[in-house]
């Protein structure tokens, strides 16, 4: 980015309050975007990286790789999970839900109406009421060497329902201020640990009923001294706000809404801060102070799942189940801005089911369904760069793009990652392969980018 994209981005101190904030950090624009600690610059300290879109303005991670080439350490985890992993300093967090072998009574399959879109052929999915008790844990890995350092059990029962196959039961990414690691496992229940791993305070929100027990998956967002959990499902809906310290709810908004798994985007504009949240029926705007509903807007599609974007005074949500949607809505407006002109442009073909976007400089990243179709616009414009351009190599996409040093990096359920230049077209620079499945996003750090697969963490740096 060029100096005019530079400008002071509120963090927070230690223990402090909101308004207790300092030092700056890299954006687009008036929309000063969350980051979770003085020089947050230098971790990934939350899904989606410090500036929640994406990029990582200092990383420098390989352009290649491979099973023998750039590894630094390759790790196995215990238990399942699709929740990305998030990095302060030398610590690696994510989450677990590791099986027991201690069976329920047998369960129920409850069918789904229809396969995602995107997904692996082969007609209706499942999802199996679970009979086994899974202990849901937050791991700690030492970033140097690979090693668990730790692993706490957050909460130990069986699921009251079932996930999609490709799904998991922790699927939510933590978020850390870098004193405090702050996990949701959802119906599971929201805690807070300190680094070392002690159990600071827990909630317990209740159970969620999700769409064709799909599972759940919104992960916490964090700004100042608020956590904010989005609670959207086929029961009673809300989003809520809770003092990060003492875990004390500050207040509680309902929601009508379909089931969604877009995490909240916290956006200060003009020095408000204000949570923004992507679902079926509208994207929604809330006081970050006090919960008040500051704006809403229709246009998505069903089926909500990619975490919104923000710069240049905009905020971009995305969604691609049974239809196509993207918006860039002016963030300096309020009341209902549903067909207003607080919608800058919008675009309504080739849009992402599960991936998020990408914000990088003035483009704006995202794929087509689950797929290895790219197509990037320019989000000051709405003008199409280049679009719907297929990538062989990869074969399905869960993963969210992410960029760093100038390039942009797109993983494959498949085990490819395809690296191209960050540019208004497509340069691929390099083709990458890994012996495992990919559906959690990476994560950068340094000169480091870790891996989450389905069998394994890899952490990848160069000379």
């Amino acid at each position: 980015m060029t100096a005019r994209h530079r400008l002071k981005l509120p963090l927070t101190r230690p223990a402090a309050v909101g308004a207790d904030l300092a030092t700056g950090l890299l954006l687009a624009g008036k929309a000063t975007l969350f980051a979770a600690a003085p020089a947050a610059d230098q971790h990934w300290p939350q899904w989606r990286g410090p500036l929640a879109n994406g990029v990582s303005p200092t990383a420098s991670p390989p352009l290649t790789w491979s099973e023998t080439e750039n590894v630094k350490w390759k790790t196995t985890l215990p238990g399942r999970g699709t929740a990305s992993p998030i990095i302060w300093g030398n610590q690696i967090f994510l989450l677990s839900a590791v099986p027991t072998g201690r069976k329920a009574e047998t369960g129920t399959a409850e069918a789904p109406a229809d396969p995602p879109a995107g997904g692996p052929p082969g007609g209706r999915r499942r999802s199996e009421k679970p009979t086994e008790a899974y202990q849901f844990v937050l791991l700690c890995v030492d970033r140097d060497s690979g090693k668990l350092l730790w692993q706490k059990v957050a909460r130990e029962e069986v699921p009251h329902e079932g996930h999609h196959p490709d799904h998991g039961f922790a699927s939510y990414s933590p978020v850390t201020d870098g004193q405090l690691v702050f996990a949701s496992f959802g119906s599971r229940g929201l805690y807070a640990f300190d680094l070392a791993g002690n159990l600071k305070w827990q909630k317990d929100l209740g159970d969620m009923q999700t769409r064709n027990s799909f599972g759940e998956g919104s992960s916490p967002a964090l700004f100042g001294n608020t956590l904010i959990v989005n609670w959207d499902h086929e029961g009673e809906d809300f989003v809520a706000a809770f003092d990060k310290t003492t875990g004390n709810e500050l207040w509680r908004q309902a929601r009508d809404e379909e089931t969604s798994w877009a995490t909240p985007l916290v956006v200060e504009h003009d020095g408000k801060p204000q949570v923004i949240t992507s679902a079926t029926r509208k994207v929604r705007s809330y006081d970050l102070a006090t919960g008040k509903l500051l704006w809403e807007c229709g246009g998505m599609t069903a089926n909500v799942i990619p975490t919104p974007v923000a710069g240049h005074g905009m905020v971009y949500p995305i969604s691609g189940f049974r239809g196509a949607a993207l918006l860039a809505v002016r963030l300096d407006r309020t009341g209902d801005l549903t067909d207003s002109d607080a919608i800058a442009w919008r675009h309504a073909k080739g849009t992402p089911y599960v991936p998020s976007p990408l914000l990088y400089d003035d483009h704006l990243y995202f794929f087509s369904g689950n797929n290895g179709i790219l197509s990037a616009f320019d989000a000051r414009t709405g003008r199409a760069l280049f679009e719907a351009e297929r990538l062989e190599a990869l074969s399905g996409v869960y993963a969210s793009p992410v960029g760093a040093s100038g390039r942009v990096y797109l993983v494959g359920r498949n085990g490819v990652t395809v690296v191209i230049r960050n540019s208004h077209q497509l340069e691929v620079l390099a083709t990458n392969r890994l012996e495992d499945r990919f559906d959690a996003s990476p994560a950068l750090a340094g000169k480091d980018l870790l891996l989450r697969g389905r069998e394994h963490l890899y952490c990848l740096a160069g000379n």
